[in-house]
C-alpha cells in the first residue's frame, strides 16, 4: 500500500468526541499553528533580578522623554515600577506617625523574635506593610537595624500590631526605642484570590445563636489595579478603591501619593472601579463616588454609584488637567450614568470610541466635542462580561469572554465562533473570575484568554484565538498577568515575583540566571482509521518531516553539543472507549525517538520502523529538552489493511 500523508486540520476541537474529531487535533501543550502546521511556542527569560511581593494582576509599559522604558507592576500587595532589570517600590504611604505618639513605643519578651509596637490610630490589618526608622537603644537586645526597615506586620490587637525581627530578644521590656521613632504605613494589602467568607458578623443581627457564623458567603474580592500614563508619570487606582499618582523621577526615589492630596486636587472620585484616558485626554473614571456641590472639603464626596462614568477636566490651553475633576460652565469636567445593568464592569480604549460594559450591556461613551462633552449609546443589551480584564483589543476588532461564550465586537456583537467552547466553560472557577485576564501575541495574530480550571484558584490554564487563521488552541501556563509587545520588544507576563519576556529563547528561564529547564510541548490527534475502523490496520513505519530551525547546538547546562529531537508516538486502539496503546503486538513500545542524523538542526530522520496494529490510530509529536525548537510539516505513514479481527 502507498504511503499515506498525515495531514491534519489546523486548530484543536474539543467540543466533539475524539472519533468524530478525525481529521483534526484533540490534544495540545504550548504549540501554535503557523501556516495551518503547529510547532512550539517560544520560551522565555525573566527580566528582573530581585523578586516583587505579593502576586502580579497588572501591567502597564510606557516610555519616557528621556528614553526611559518603565513597566507598572501592580500585585495584590505594592505597587512597582520596573526599569531595566531593577525593580523599584513605589506603594503609597497611608498614614506617618511621628512623636510623640511613637514615643518609646516598642515591647519585646526574651527569647521572642516578636517586636510589639503599641501606636494609638495607626489603622493597619494583618500583612500591611510598615517603615520603622529612628529606633535607637537596641529594645530588648535586639539590634536597631533589623528594627529600622520595611517590615510586614504579623498580627494586630486594639492599639498593637506586631512585626518579627531575626535576632531574638534577650530581655522582656516595654516602652523601648527611644522618642524619635517614624512608622509609616502603606496603603493596605489586598487579597490575592477572591475569598468567601461566613465569620461572625457577617449574617443579620440576631440570625442564630450567639458566636455563630454567616450561612451566606460574603465575598471578598481579589485585588485589581489598572493603569495608564500622564506624560512621564504614572496614574492608577485599586479597584473599590482611590486614585494613586507617581510623577517619574530618574532616580526612582519617590512613592506614589493620593491623587486627591496632589496640590490643586478638586472633587477627584473615589471608590473608582477603573481608570483609564480617553484619547480627547480626558482622565475617566468608570464605576466611582459622585460629585457633590454640597459637600464640604476639596474632594466634594458623594455616595458611591456603581453606574456613574466621571471624567476630568481638560484645559483649553494647557491640555489634559486630570486634578480638575469638579465639572463647571468653563471646563469640561462632568459625568454620566448608565442606565442598564446593575454595575460597570470595566472599560476599553479603542481608537473612535470608548466601549463600557455593565453586567449585562455594552455601550459606546463617544466624545462629542460639545458642551456635553460625551455622549452614551447603547450597544447591545444582551451581552455578558466574565471579568474587568477580560477584554481585548486586536485587529481593528474587540475580543472578550462572557459567562458562556466567547465574543466579538466589529460596529456590532457577535458571537464568536470556537471549536472549545464546552472544554473551557465547563472546566473553570468563576469564583475567581476576577483573575481571568485577556491578552495578545501580536507576532502570532494571537488572543490569549489565561483562566483558572475548576480545581484552582490562580490562574494555571490558557486558551488561544488565532485571529488570521481563525482557530483555537489550548495549554497549561501559569501566569498572572500578560502585556503585548510595545515600548519593550517582547511580550511580557508575571508569575510568583518576576516578570518573564515571553518568545525570548526557547526555554524555561530561571531567576537569578539559574540553569534554564525545558519546556514540555506536545500535540496529538484525533483517532483515524481506515475505512471506517472495519478493518484494523497495521503501521510499520513512519517518514517523519520535522523542522528543527531555531534550536540550540549547546546545552545551555551541561555545554554539550545538542542534537535535537522530539519524540513521535503511535498510539493504537480498537473501540473509541478503549484506552490508547502505545505497544505493538509484540509487545514492544510504538514510541520512537526522531533524531538529526548528524549535530546539525537541518537533517531529519530518514525513517522509523514499528509495527502497531488497531481499528484507530492517533499520531502525536512531543519534546521536552533544554534548547529543542521544532515545527511539524507533513509526516508519511506505512499503514495498510490487515484484516478484520484481532
Amino acid at each position: 500500500m502507498p504511503l499515506s500523508k498525515l495531514l491534519f486540520k489546523p486548530g484543536v476541537n474539543r467540543d466533539q468526541t475524539n472519533y468524530a474529531s478525525e481529521g483534526g487535533w484533540f490534544e495540545t501543550q504550548w504549540v501554535r499553528f503557523r501556516s495551518g502546521f503547529p510547532e512550539k511556542m517560544g520560551g522565555w527569560e525573566p527580566k528582573n533580578f530581585t523578586a516583587y511581593n505579593g502576586a502580579a494582576r497588572s501591567l502597564f509599559s510606557w516610555s519616557t522623554t528621556d528614553s526611559s522604558v518603565l513597566l507598572g507592576v501592580g500585585t495584590d500587595t505594592k505597587m512597582y515600577v520596573a526599569a531595566g532589570t531593577a525593580i523599584y517600590d513605589i506603594t503609597p504611604i497611608r498614614a506617618t506617625f511621628t512623636s510623640p505618639a511613637t514615643n518609646n513605643c516598642i515591647s519585646t519578651t526574651s527569647g521572642s523574635t516578636t517586636v510589639v509596637f503599641t501606636i494609638a490610630g495607626y489603622g493597619g490589618i494583618t500583612g500591611d506593610f510598615v517603615t520603622i526608622s529612628g529606633v535607637t537603644g537596641n529594645p530588648g537586645g535586639i539590634p536597631n537595624a533589623q528594627i529600622n526597615a520595611e517590615k510586614q506586620i504579623t498580627s494586630i490587637d486594639g492599639t498593637t500590631f506586631s512585626i518579627t525581627v531575626t535576632t531574638a530578644a534577650t530581655s522582656t521590656s516595654s516602652s523601648q526605642g527611644g522618642t524619635g521613632i517614624t512608622a509609616a504605613f502603606q496603603i493596605s494589602v489586598g487579597f490575592s484570590t477572591s475569598t468567601a467568607g461566613y465569620g461572625w458578623g457577617t449574617g443579620v443581627w440576631n440570625r442564630g445563636t450567639w458566636g455563630s457564623s454567616s450561612t451566606v458567603p460574603v465575598f471578598f474580592p481579589a485585588r485589581l489595579i489598572f493603569q495608564d500614563k500622564f506624560n512621564n508619570d504614572l496614574i492608577f487606582n485599586i479597584q473599590g478603591s482611590n486614585i494613586y499618582y507617581w510623577e517619574y523621577t530618574s532616580t526612582f526615589n519617590a512613592r506614589a501619593v493620593f491623587l486627591s492630596a496632589v496640590s490643586g486636587a478638586v472633587a477627584v472620585p473615589q471608590e473608582v472601579g477603573k481608570i483609564l484616558f480617553a484619547p480627547s485626554g480626558h482622565l475617566l473614571a468608570f464605576s466611582c463616588t459622585n460629585y457633590d456641590a454640597s459637600a464640604a472639603g476639596p474632594n466634594y464626596l458623594g455616595t458611591f454609584d456603581p453606574l456613574l462614568i466621571r471624567w476630568a477636566n481638560v484645559d483649553a490651553d494647557i491640555g489634559p488637567d486630570p486634578l480638575n475633576w469638579q465639572p463647571t460652565l468653563t471646563n469640561t469636567a462632568g459625568y454620566l450614568r448608565l442606565s442598564i445593568g446593575s454595575r460597570i464592569v470595566t472599560a476599553l480604549r479603542t481608537k473612535q470610541e470608548i466601549l463600557v460594559w455593565t453586567d449585562v450591556s455594552l455601550s459606546s461613551l463617544q466624545f462629542l466635542g460639545t458642551s456635553e462633552v460625551f455622549g452614551l449609546q447603547e450597544v447591545s443589551s444582551a451581552t455578558t462580561i466574565f471579568g474587568a480584564n477580560t477584554v481585548i483589543g486586536a485587529n481593528n476588532k474587540i475580543y472578550w469572554m462572557g459567562n458562556d461564550k466567547f465574543y466579538i465586537y466589529s460596529g456590532r456583537v457577535d458571537t464568536l465562533p470556537c471549536t472549545l467552547t464546552r472544554y473551557v466553560f465547563t472546566n473553570l472557577n468563576r469564583q475567581q473570575q476576577g483573575l481571568f485576564f485577556a491578552g495578545q501575541n501580536a507576532e502570532f495574530n494571537e488572543i490569549i484568554w489565561f483562566y483558572c480550571t475548576a480545581a484552582s484558584s490562580e490562574i494555571d490554564r490558557y486558551v488561544i484565538y488565532n485571529y488570521a487563521e481563525n482557530i483555537w488552541y489550548f495549554g497549561d501556563l501559569e501566569r498572572t498577568a500578560w502585556i503585548d509587545t510595545g515600548v519593550i520588544d517582547f511580550p511580557v507576563a508575571a508569575k510568583d515575583g518576576y516578570v518573564y519576556l515571553h518568545e525570548y529563547g526557547i526555554n524555561d528561564g530561571q531567576p537569578n540566571n539559574a540553569a534554564p529547564l525545558p519546556i514540555t510541548s506536545y500535540i496529538q490527534s484525533a483517532d483515524i482509521d481506515i475505512e471506517d475502523g472495519d478493518k484494523y490496520m497495521l503501521i510499520r513505519r513512519i517518514i517523519p518531516d520535522v523542522n528543527f530551525n531555531n534550536s540550540e547546538t549547546i546545552n545551555p547546562v551541561t555545554g554539550a553539543p545538542i542534537v535535537p529531537e522530539v519524540l513521535m508516538t503511535v498510539g493504537v486502539r480498537n473501540f473509541p472507549g478503549a484506552a490508547s496503546s502505545t505497544t505493538n503486538a509484540e509487545g514492544q513500545t510504538t514510541a520512537a525517538d526522531v533524531i538529526t542524523s548528524t549535530a546539525t538542526i537541518d537533517q531529519y530522520t530518514n525513517q522509523v520502523f514499528i509495527r502497531a496494529r488497531g481499528r484507530q490510530m492517533n499520531f502525536k509529536i512531543s519534546s521536552s529538552d533544554v534548547g529543542t525548537q521544532w515545527q511539524l510539516g507533513m509526516p508519511r505513514v506505512d499503514a495498510r489493511p490487515d484484516g478484520l479481527r484481532s
